[in-house]
């Protein structure tokens, strides 16, 4: 099934949802960093939370990244989403590989650790972006996420992501949902989605059965006067370039460009979302610095 995320309202538009199937997505970002099942659970949650707030942006000139890193093994793990619903990611550690936890799933919260920060990084074309930050309140990414809108946003919202993840590491299913109580919604239409929300399998069980996102939400908000209000692809693609690692390059310095120069050497960047390598010559490296001098 292809990937598609949907916007939606329920119960007079009290209700705002997001929700998304992002197998393919995750699939993807998975294949680039030969992530390990915990990896992959850890980095697909991630990345799916990352394409459903990328969508919340007003112009395609933003970006949001998300960042979560807390001791734990997996070293942390950094999303970088934009307003089409298209993110890139990547883990510390992909092959991060810990026992089952207590439910017998993929131990992701062990993997991500609790002792630190949950970021969530809007760059809105201003001279500062606005970050907002919470501590890690469990480390399975959908109930960190959940803490941060309301503690920072205070808006209300459930949060739930999830990855199943196949015995030869490749994606089962995949997908996600944000789902918030408008201001002025009754306590009422929050008590009642609370418990619908405890009362359904996990979203990718109905991803497995073969569910489309409209079908999900048809069944977690029958009889709620559910509209959907738009739909896009969810992707993932690195926008990386020679020109933007040159940029970087550049920053760095000049007294750290000469002694690059100096050294002599082919230097090798890698980027960290998708691995692509970009090679600089010992010309390379002189044209560089020639540019940061002027």
């Amino acid at each position: 099934m292809d990937d598609k995320l949907v916007k939606a309202t329920a119960n007079n538009g009290e209700v705002r949802i997001i929700a998304a199937i992002t197998t393919e997505l995750v699939n993807e970002g998975v294949k680039i960093h030969k992530c390990s099942a915990t990896a992959a659970a850890a980095l697909g949650r991630m990345l799916t939370a990352g394409s459903i707030m990328g969508s919340m942006l007003k112009s395609d000139k933003d970006s949001l990244t998300l960042k979560i890193s807390g001791g734990g093994e997996a070293k942390g793990v950094v999303v970088t989403s934009y307003e089409d619903a298209h993110v890139k990611g990547y883990i510390g550690n992909p092959n991060v590989e810990l026992p089952a936890n207590e439910k017998g799933k993929l131990d992701v919260g062990g993997a991500i650790g609790k002792n630190g920060n949950l970021a969530v990084i809007r760059d809105m074309g201003l001279k500062e972006p606005y970050v907002g930050q919470v501590p890690i309140y469990t480390g399975e990414i959908g109930d960190d996420l959940a803490y941060y809108f309301t503690v920072s946003e205070q808006t209300p919202s459930a949060v739930g992501v999830g990855v199943l993840v196949n015995t030869d590491l490749s994606i089962k299913a995949a997908g996600g949902f944000i789902i918030q109580m408008m201001p002025g919604a009754s306590e009422l239409t929050a008590d009642l989605v609370t418990y619908r929300l405890q009362e359904i399998p996990s979203i990718t069980s109905l991803i497995e059965k073969g569910m489309t996102v409209e079908e999900i939400l048809e069944f977690i908000f029958e009889g709620m006067d559910l509209k959907i209000l738009d739909s896009m692809h969810p992707t993932y693609r690195c926008d990386c370039s020679r020109e933007r690692v040159e940029r970087v390059l550049m920053s760095i310095g000049k007294k750290d460009l000469q002694n690059i120069y100096d050294d002599g050497k082919t230097e090798e960047l890698k980027c960290e979302f998708c691995n692509k390598s970009y090679e600089f010559t010992h010309e390379d490296i002189g044209r560089i610095l020639k540019a940061a001098s002027r």
